[in-house]
This record gives structure tokens, sequence and C-alpha cells, in this order.
């Protein structure tokens, strides 16, 4: 039934459009029998099939929607930045070089040369749409477009701006500072609002996006807000226990390394590591322990360590450990491929 109805709409509208008289009356009034009864009073629009939205469905919106506007919003902007582990561990402020659009100095967005300003378009009368008659299946329409003349905007510039041709926005480099939270890590973007792109005509402008990069740093690993770090000590200093200082971000701290310390035991110092973006406190600092076993042994050297072999009741080879299991054998098992 919808189906029908709409149908016989449809072949009504065809017969006002195609009916000379009807169709200026129509223009005229808006429906075909000059009332503001809708459609004829036919009881079409009752049921929801009122005659503009036919017309609209074949031709568009007929009525004029006006003028465009010059002034639109800019276009968002990103740039990269690189920062040390330090900076994101306690945040920084950071100077950036920022090449963007910016609303033209001269003519402060208004595209024309001081002193001017846009005019009437002739042609469309302002309205930036022209009205053109189009054949079709129901008869000649007339149909709105945008004024070629003035590209649907209404006016046009005469004179315009000769520092920007006539854009109301130029290319700038210029210095901004940012400040970048304690806690960033690499591909965190900081919004700063309206510093990117300029619109045209003196639109107001996007947002510049500042996406963080990360160096490496030769000393510590990141892993999430905590820090890594490897120390390397003698194997005698592991056996018999002692302090090492390590530098950190927060300056030099002591290392307590126990006597019988084993390579790779991991010591961790709390709350040195990165800064909670988003919270309080701070990552740990672990500090990974590597017990480096010398490589060359002088005569001496090699005396006493096998005096201390046969003091822990080891036996030792000549020019090798044994392969009983020993202290120097476990040792040399754990760290050979290190």
């Amino acid at each position: 039934p919808e189906a029908a109805e709409r149908f016989k709409a449809v072949t009504h509208a065809y017969e006002v459009l195609s009916d000379p008289q009807k169709r200026r009356v129509y223009d005229t009034t808006g429906n075909e029998n000059g009332t503001d009864n809708g459609f004829g009073g036919a009881g079409y629009a009752g049921q929801g099939f009122a005659f503009q939205d036919i017309f609209d469905t074949f031709f568009g919106a007929g009525g004029s929607t006006g003028p465009a506007s010059r002034v639109r919003r800019g276009q968002d902007a990103l740039i990269s930045v690189r920062i040390d582990l330090r900076d994101a561990v306690f945040g920084v402020n950071k100077k950036l070089e920022v090449d963007t659009a910016v609303v033209c100095p001269t003519c402060d967005g208004s595209c024309c040369q001081p002193g001017t300003h846009p005019e009437r378009c002739d042609i469309c009368g302002g309205s930036g749409q022209v009205q053109r008659a189009v054949r079709s299946i129901l008869g000649q329409v007339m149909t709105a477009a945008p004024c070629g003349t003035c590209e649907g905007f209404g006016t046009v510039i005469k004179d315009p701006c000769n520092e920007c041709s006539g854009q109301g926005r130029i290319r700038s480099r210029r210095s901004l500072t940012i400040k970048v939270p304690a806690g960033v890590a690499t591909g965190t973007r900081i919004q700063l609002a309206g510093q990117g792109e300029a619109g045209p005509a003196g639109g107001p402008a996007g947002d510049l996006y500042v996406e963080i990069r990360v160096n490496n740093d030769a000393t510590y690993v990141r892993e999430g807000d905590d820090l890594h770090a490897t120390l390397h000590i003698p194997m005698t200093a592991a056996a018999l226990g002692t302090d090492v200082s390590l530098e950190t971000f927060d300056g030099t701290q002591e290392i307590d390394v126990k006597p019988g310390t084993q390579s790779g035991e991991i010591i961790t110092l709390r709350g040195l590591g990165v800064t909670h973006l988003r919270g309080y406190g701070r990552g740990d600092l672990r500090v990974h322990l590597q017990v480096d076993t010398p490589a060359k042994l002088d005569s001496q050297q090699e005396d006493l360590l096998r005096q201390l072999a046969k003091l822990r009741g080891e036996q030792i080879t000549e020019g090798k450990l044994a392969a009983s299991g020993g202290m120097f054998a476990k040792l040399r098992d754990r760290l050979g491929n290190l």
C-alpha cells in the first residue's frame, strides 16, 4: 500500500511539473493549487508524501542554503621531537621550531589588499548559487548550482592581498616551548590546541600534535616504568662481597654486593625508575649483576687459585679445571656463555 501511494504521488508530481501553469503556481506558492494546505489537498502530505519531499528526492533540495563561507578551520599538524631518557624520567621543557600556516599579517585574514573588502557577486547577487533550467523525464525543472564566478561564496575579491595571494594565510616558521611531562614514552602525543595550521581566510587554526621519540640510553634500558642496568663485578668481589658505586639519574647509589653473589642476580632500587605518567610515584631500578671471570692469569694468580682450590678440596688438572663440578667449574659453566 505504501509503495502504491508513493507511485501515485510521483505520478502527480510529474503532472504538476509537466504543466507550465501548475508549475508556475507551485514555484510561487509552494503547492500546485495556490493554497497552504500542502499537496493540493489530495491527502498525500498526510500520508508522509509531501510534494517537496518528492521534488527533493529527484532534484535535491530546491531552496538555497545561502553562500558558502570562505572562513574554515585549519588542519591539524603533526611533528616529532626527540628527548633523552633522563627527560622522560623527570619531564622537560622543550623548545620546538614549527612550520605551519598562520594568519596573514598584512590583510589579517580578509584576503584583500588593505583598504579594500570583498564585493557582492554580480552574477548570483550574493546568494552564491545560480538557477539553471534542466530537462528531465519530468519535464523542465530548475536546479541550483554554486556560482562559477564567486565559487559559491557570494562575494568576489577584486583586489587580493599581495602577501598571501588572497588566501588569508601564509607559511611561517615559529618557535614554541612545550612542557613534556614526566613518564612519556616513544609514541606519546602531546596536543596543543589551536597551534596547528591556520584556516583559510583567517579561519581558526587546527591543533598541533607533538609525538615523542625517546633516545636510547648508554646505561639504562626502559621496560614500562622500570629501568634496567647491568653491573659488572669481578669474580673476587662476587665471592667476598663489596660495595659498588652506580651513577643513576638520581645521583650516585651504593650497591651492596653480598658475599657469594652469583651472576644474574638482581638488586632492586625502589622508586628510582620512570615517573608514572598517569598517577603518582615511580617505577624501580633493577640492577643485573654480571660476575666477570678473568680470561688470563699470570703465574702468581694461577698459583693462588690452585691453592684456593686445594683448600676447598677441588681437583684441578694442569691447565684446566676438573670436570667434577667444583666451585670454579660451576662458575665457568655459569659464565662461559655470557
